[in-house]
């Protein structure tokens, strides 16, 4: 996501690399780079042009710093400004009614029915909610069946009427399910057409009237830039919506929509969706999208999704282990499943600050692990429990069981060994004060 972008704004930001202080000219030139890549973005012109003269107007005159060089400054100008065009701070979603009615719109193909769901998922996990889904898209019976089987993968209610035809009515009678039987959110998902027209704003307006949702979220393919700039402003300007869900972030998008819907309709960004996991959803953090734009990483968000795999018990049990150096393959697998469970790895890895442009040309899917899990599932249970048992011979079955070679189970073996002497040194504060002082003094006698 923005690779494109951040590639163009680094560039633009070296014609400063080496200037002693940030005058006219050089800013100029950099400012210039700058509106071209956010236009190749896909951001609106007049957004793009405004957005360069605010920077212009904080950079020129700027005191910089003896410790702060005019390419630094100017990235930081950048970036306070990219926080401040995608609206400054996060702004949470308004479930405070009982139920609390979520009303999606959005066009057809715009990843509305998955989103519907992945906010169902989400908000029952992160917020307690007990939440029914509503198929209110009468017209694509293919909706009503997608709604059904992500409903049963998550295990969240799926309300439906056969036969019912009218959205209105379905609205309707779904919140008095919802109150007769104790659920606390009702989403709805609604029809979307190709393009927008006449039929679908009414019957969507409709919707609206009858149920009075706490929440209106306008859901828009990310991959259609300043279309679906577009788009949502003539959604709000007969919706009034509360929100803008962007999805399809993992797809080649260019991020004008990121970068401009904020500014023309005057509504947050309240949710991000890439993938069609059903946890592949954030909140939308304003700051934290400036820092991956800018090719700085977004370590705050992976510290979040490593603490939501994060099992305390379990910790403590891996310590002891550790510590005893009874570390073994059931343990390792077990981390592995953990990370999985996290996201994307190349996503995640994106996160880490220039990690994600060093992998930009590198092909990691979710697959990445397939190979040693396959290794250690071809394992006896005794194997896995006492890896020093594995000699030669083991090895060499283990590699036919596995489909590897024998020096992948080698490998493997290697990588695990060195795993369990670095989660040894760090067990214990004087281990890991010694595992620092030995760090420092390699790096004192690193040739310079």
């Amino acid at each position: 996501m923005f690779d494109s972008l951040t590639e163009r704004l680094e560039l633009s930001f070296k014609i400063l690399k080496g200037q002693g202080r940030i005058t006219e000219i050089n800013v100029a030139e950099t400012l210039k780079e700058v509106r071209r890549a956010l236009l190749d973005a896909d951001v609106n012109y007049k957004i793009a042009k405004n957005f360069t003269d605010e920077v212009k107007q904080q950079a020129i005159g700027q005191q910089i710093l003896t410790s702060v060089k005019p390419g630094q400054m100017i990235v930081k100008i950048v970036h306070d400004e990219l926080v401040k065009l995608m609206g400054g701070v996060n702004e949470d979603i308004n479930i405070k009614g009982n139920p609390s009615v979520v009303l999606i719109a959005g066009l057809q193909g715009s990843g509305k029915t998955t989103f519907a769901a992945k906010l169902a998922n989400h908000l029952g996990n992160k917020k307690g909610k007990t939440p029914i889904l509503v198929a209110g898209d009468v017209y694509r019976p293919a909706a009503i069946e997608q709604l059904k089987v992500l409903g049963e993968q998550t295990n969240i209610p799926v309300y439906t009427e056969e036969g019912n035809n009218k959205p209105v009515k379905i609205a309707r009678a779904a919140i008095k399910e919802a109150k007769k039987k104790g659920y606390d959110l009702v989403i709805i998902d609604t029809a979307g057409r190709l393009a927008i027209d006449e039929e679908m704003m009414n019957e969507v307006e409709s919707i609206k009237t009858a149920v009075s949702p706490q929440e209106i979220l306008f859901v828009v393919d990310s991959m259609t830039g300043q279309d679906a700039v577009n788009t949502a402003k003539e959604f709000n300007d007969r919706l009034d919506f509360n929100g803008v869900v962007l999805t399809k972030l993992d797809g080649d998008t260019r991020g004008g929509a990121a970068l401009s819907i904020r500014e023309v309709v005057n509504k947050p960004i309240k949710y991000i969706s890439a993938g069609e996991k059903l946890d592949a959803i954030e909140l939308f953090h304003p700051e934290r999208m400036a820092d991956r734009i800018l090719g700085m990483g977004d370590i705050v968000s992976l510290v979040e999704k490593a603490q939501e795999q994060f099992d305390v018990d379990q910790a403590r049990k891996l310590k002891k282990k550790v510590a005893k150096n009874q570390f073994n393959f059931n343990d390792f697998i077990q981390q592995i499943q953990q990370i999985k469970k996290m996201g994307n790895i190349k996503e995640l890895a994106g996160m880490i600050p220039g990690v994600g442009k060093a992998m930009k040309n590198l092909d990691v899917d979710d697959d990445a692990f397939k190979g040693i899990e396959a290794i250690i599932h071809s394992m006896t249970p005794q194997e896995r429990e006492n890896p020093a048992i594995l000699n030669g011979s083991r090895r060499k079955r283990i590699a036919i069981g596995s489909g590897n070679s024998v020096q992948d189970v080698n490998r493997l073996l290697k990588q695990f060994d060195d795993t369990r002497k670095m989660m040894k040194m760090m067990t214990g504060g004087k281990n890991l004060m010694r595992m620092m002082g030995n760090m420092s003094n390699m790096k004192n006698r690193t040739p310079g």
